[in-house]
Parts: structure tokens; sequence; C-alpha cells
């Protein structure tokens, strides 16, 4: 069977869409006519989402903060799963909590953090996330 053939006839049938939208039958679908809706996604889909995910706010926060690259790693991590959580353009409004880390004060930087709004949202995510920027001061 010619896979790249049916593809290419997938495609032009159902069209590709890379946000989601409801098909004619009212299903949440995404891609290539993927029906959310009844069939979900698999396990591996999901990892490879959140790979792509994770890189984007790699990319986005090497761009973005200077000093990136001097970040203990447990930083880094907690400011990928903050960038994961709100967006780039969101978590660069922590301008304080971003003072902190330039200087090096990961105590005073998880203590800015756990005092936002955003840690009223998100609960017991905050603190963990707080505590890993905390790690960075045993690094």
């Amino acid at each position: 069977m010619n896979i790249e053939r049916l593809r290419k006839q997938l495609i032009k049938h159902e069209g590709i869409e890379y946000k989601l939208y409801k098909c004619t039958s009212d299903k949440w679908t995404i891609g290539v006519g993927k029906n959310l809706s009844d069939r979900g996604i698999s396990h591996e889909t999901a990892m490879q989402m959140l790979d792509e995910d994770i890189d984007i706010c790699i990319n986005e926060l090497q761009q973005t903060v200077s000093y990136w690259d001097d970040l203990p790693e447990r930083v880094q991590e907690a400011l990928i799963n903050l960038c994961f959580n709100m967006g780039i353009s969101r978590l660069m409004a922590f301008k304080k909590t971003f003072g902190f880390l330039r200087e090096g004060m990961y105590e005073k930087a998880a203590d800015e953090l756990l005092e936002s709004r955003y840690a009223n949202q998100v609960g017991q995510r905050a603190i963990d996330v707080a505590n890993m920027i905390r790690e960075g001061a045993e690094a």
C-alpha cells in the first residue's frame, strides 16, 4: 500500500488544522481529521506533544533570559515548568522574581513567587516549583 499517496489524499479531503476545531459532526478535532472527542490520543502522542512543548519553553527561555546558561539545572527546570504553565509573556512579568534569580538569590526568588496570584491559583504546584528554585542555592 502506498501510505504517502493515502496521506496526501486524506489531507486533501480532511484538510489539516493545527488548532482544535469542531468538525461537521460537532466533534473536537485536530490535525488531519483526528477525532479527539471519541478517540483521544495515545500515550506516545501525548509524550511527543509534551516534548515539543518543553523544547518550545526551553527555546523561549534561552532567547529571553540572558543568564539562562548560568542558572542551576533545578532552577532551569522550575522556569520551564512556569513557562509551560503560563507562557513566556506572563512569566516574564515576574520582574522581582527574575531580579532575584539574576543575582543568585534563590530563596528570595522562591518567596517572591509564592507571594503571587499565580501561587494562589495553582496551590501545591507553586510550592513544588518554589522548592525547585530553592534547590538552586544548593547547587
